[in-house]
């Protein structure tokens, strides 16, 4: 699922750094995506963010988050 972050910079940490979310843990895999011919968000915004901002991560630790939820990084 895609979840939207306010408050961490992704682009000054490695990729391996790991998040919290309540029972959640993620681990982030990958810093930006080349934007594809088609691209939802380009034709909704007139650019897309995918490139500079785009985060990926693997989930190591499964479970429920909600609207709200604070993530952390994990140390």
């Amino acid at each position: 699922e895609n979840l939207i972050v306010s408050g961490i910079d992704f682009k000054n940490l490695p990729v391996g750094t790991r998040f919290q979310c309540g029972d959640v843990v993620l681990e982030m895999t990958q810093i930006g995506k080349e934007c594809h011919n088609g691209c939802e968000i380009y034709k909704i915004m007139g650019d897309c963010i995918m490139p500079r901002e785009g985060v990926f991560a693997k989930v190591l630790c499964g479970g429920r988050i909600r609207e709200g939820d604070e993530l952390t990084v994990l140390e």
